[in-house]
């Protein structure tokens, strides 16, 4: 693992600056870019350096929080004064649970010394590179990568750091009639593929022109990684973490050791995979655990942060957001599902015989998240599986479905998994994805059609 000493040496300074009261000092530093490209043109190129302390002080059993940007002595002196004044104007918080103690962290991968030192011409050549590769079809889409360092420092001694990188390629390969994604990402820049999805994006797009329509109803689909890891996402939002669970808002609500999927469906939040984008702790400073959540279809757990846990006579699983974040709870931002016994797509059609084919969901929202619906567009790729293969193009459709019966309607995955990006990069950088196959169910309902692709 990658210690990040000058966040560390940040936070202490940060938490030096409070001074007598009980603290916690945590700090994200940012170092990335975007390579954006339209039309096949690298345009709106972006550089962001970024630190941000949040202070949080408690003072008889109050707690009041600040974040700033100014992180000289004299910013950091003027945020302890303010998060001071915010306790003492607070309500006294009967279900805060104290601060984290230190605890040994897990040894993690996840930083690259090349990714991290990815110069601002060389992000525009890996764009370049995708755009090259796409061929005459418009290209859409960026190629971004950095480096993010968390630190947390408090009065209990605990004192962690850990820096990481990441890197994405999304392209969407479009014009007038046709469309088509893919998307790769990984915490080793170099070992993207950037020809291979760009490619990929057009060759699915060249398959789209002439698209027909189809009947609504509940179909057999094929759903790709990128579908698959969208909707796990969204339902996990309301279902995975502890405070819906408690409040039974959550599908996971009364049901922890039912059997609610299929036997072949086996969930996890593993942040210490390798082979996802690693993190040793949380935002609280408290170390990350596996937290197995479905195994052969039973429902298994959730996960928790050091509040929901105290609620529930509980410990952490290490999936707090931090001070800033505590409304929402914990939140399951390492997603894995276990692979099944598919070697290929061609091989979940053949599982499905007759349905279709769902290359990427656009516009997820949730419905329902006690019984887990969520509706939204299929986008950049659909089409209609006939005699167990994937044939014609079909239009956008709108589909509202249980994400149960999604998953308990597994007809059969693929062994191999892929990390599709969860992010949005809309917020400071904090990398995250799920590790998910193809799917084959029974069970995607599609309650009506959409445009044709295309921009």
């Amino acid at each position: 693992m990658r210690d990040a000493p000058d966040a560390l040496e940040l936070a202490s300074r940060a938490l030096a600056a409070v001074s007598g009261d009980e603290a916690e000092a945590s700090v994200h530093r940012e170092r990335s870019g975007f390579a954006r490209f339209a039309a096949s043109t690298v345009h709106q190129p972006t550089l962001v350096t970024d630190e941000n302390v949040t202070l949080r002080v408690i003072r008889d059993g109050k707690v009041g929080s600040v974040s700033t940007n100014r992180t000289d002595d004299e910013g950091l002196a003027e945020a302890a004064a303010r998060a001071r004044a915010a306790a003492d104007s607070a309500r006294p918080d009967p279900a805060f649970p104290g601060l984290a103690a230190a605890a040994p962290l897990p040894d993690v991968a996840g930083w690259d010394e090349a990714t991290a030192a990815l110069l601002p011409e060389e992000l525009a050549a890996r764009a370049w590179t995708a755009i090259g590769a796409a061929g005459d079809i418009g290209l859409y889409g960026y190629f971004t990568c950095g480096e993010t360092q968390l630190a947390v420092a408090s009065t209990t001694g605990l004192a962690v750091s850990q820096a990481m990188t990441d890197a994405t390629l999304v392209a969407l390969a479009a014009d007038s009639a046709q469309s088509g994604y893919a998307s790769t990402s990984s915490w080793q820049a170099d070992s993207l593929d950037l020809d291979r999805f760009a490619r990929e994006a057009a060759e699915t797009a060249a398959r789209t022109s002439g698209a027909g329509e189809i009947e609504p109803g509940t179909l057999r689909a094929v759903l790709s990684p990128w579908a698959f890891g969208e909707l796990l996402w969204y339902f996990g939002i309301g279902t995975f973490g502890a405070l819906p669970f408690l409040e039974e808002r959550s599908y996971f609500s009364g049901r922890i050791g039912e059997r609610m999927f299929s036997e072949s469906f086996s969930l996890a939040d593993d942040a210490l995979d390798p082979r996802g984008l690693p993190k040793a702790f949380d935002l609280e400073g408290v170390p990350k655990q596996r937290v197995p959540l479905v195994e052969n279809g039973v429902v298994t757990d959730v996960v928790w942060d050091r509040k929901t846990a105290a609620r529930a006579g509980r410990e952490s699983t290490g999936h707090s957001l931090g001070a800033g974040g505590s409304g929402y709870g914990p939140i399951a931002f390492n997603l894995s599902v276990a692979g099944g016994e598919a070697g290929s797509v061609d091989e979940l059609a053949e599982a499905v015989g007759d349905g279709i084919y769902v290359t990427r969901l656009h516009y997820v929202n949730i419905v329902d998240s006690r019984e887990g619906v969520l509706t939204g567009m299929t986008r950049d790729g659909t089409f209609r599986i006939e005699g167990g293969r994937v044939t014609e193009p079909v239009v956008n459709l709108r589909f509202t479905t249980s994400v149960p019966a999604v998953v308990a309607g597994l007809l059969s995955l693929t062994r191999e998994t892929t990390l599709v990006n969860t992010s949005d990069f809309y917020d400071e950088r904090y990398p995250y994805g799920a590790l998910v196959p193809a799917i084959a169910t029974e069970a995607f309902t599609i309650v009506g059609t959409g445009s044709a692709p295309g921009l």
